[in-house]
């Protein structure tokens, strides 16, 4: 991350973690409401979790239902926020797996393992750090996921890069995180991610393909969850002068989240052998 967004999400999250509530996705007047952070976890996931942890979601997806955890995986999950992905991964790996958060906010440090001590869960690690540089062994995680945090990186190939060093050959990136389709005019572009709550800004669909290849992962696929209308931004472009019919054609359809995944060759052990070859 460059310094001046790093200072921004930072302190945007610890705010998240101080109010245990709200989301990087629309604030906390929208939580529960917004067509962004709403319904994104059913009830038979959040039952058993402490409200602090769902009240502090800062999601746009659920990687955690779609990365088809097993029992002993290691998981680790980038921008961990409150611990919801993580408890939630905790459960589906079982006492024989492990799932790691990693998150730079002390705030949210301090909730997420009061929420894991509220959760009885005692396959879980909270670690502190960045995206940036993931303070794990090369080859030593099972499951990368993330919910909505890679967007917010001012520098995603070496986010990319630490993922594919952190995982085993033959494992996978499992990630939920916003995109968009196709040309926007950039102005439109900052205007709508604004609204989404997005400080770095969103990849294109096809970009992304492009950074996780040079990373070096293969069979990637992005597969669209949720497609972001204009009539949900009416309200807050129109706040900010954006004559709303005008631009419609223009941005309608071209934001949304995704579910991103992607593997680790077989033979990644064998590219990626030191911890600086992918930095």
């Amino acid at each position: 991350m460059t310094q001046a967004i790093k200072e921004a999400v930072r302190e945007k999250y610890s705010q998240a973690a101080l109010r245990a509530g709200g989301s990087c996705c629309g604030g906390a007047e929208r939580a529960g409401s917004s067509p962004i952070t709403a319904n994104l976890y059913g009830p038979d996931q959040t039952g058993e979790l402490p409200e602090a942890a769902v009240l502090a979601s800062l999601g746009c997806g659920n990687p955690t239902a779609l990365a088809e955890l097993k029992a002993g995986e290691t998981v680790l999950d980038l921008g961990s926020g409150g611990g919801i992905d993580v408890l939630l991964s905790a459960r589906r790996v079982g006492p024989t797996g492990k799932a790691y958060g990693l998150d730079m906010t002390d705030e949210m440090l301090a909730l997420a393992r009061d929420n894991q001590r509220k959760a009885g869960a005692e396959n879980v690690e909270f670690l502190r750090g960045e995206i940036e540089a993931i303070p794990l062994p090369d080859n030593s995680v099972d499951v990368i996921i993330s919910n909505c945090v890679i967007n917010l990186s001012g520098d995603k190939d070496r986010v990319l890069g630490e993922a594919f060093r952190v995982l085993k050959p033959g494992r996978r990136f499992a990630v939920s995180d916003v995109v968009t389709r196709g040309a926007i005019p950039e102005q439109l572009r900052r205007d709508v991610l604004l609204w989404v709550g997005c400080i770095a800004g969103a990849l294109e669909e096809n970009e992304y393909r492009g950074k996780l290849a040079a990373a070096g992962f293969e069979d990637i696929g992005i597969e669209p969850t949720r497609v972001y209308r204009v009539e949900d931004a009416r309200e807050f472009l129109s706040g900010k002068g954006v004559d709303v019919d005008a631009i419609a054609e223009s941005v309608d359809g071209k934001f949304m989240s995704a579910f991103i995944r992607a593997t680790k060759p077989q033979t990644g052990a064998a590219q990626c052998g030191t911890p600086t070859c992918c930095n």
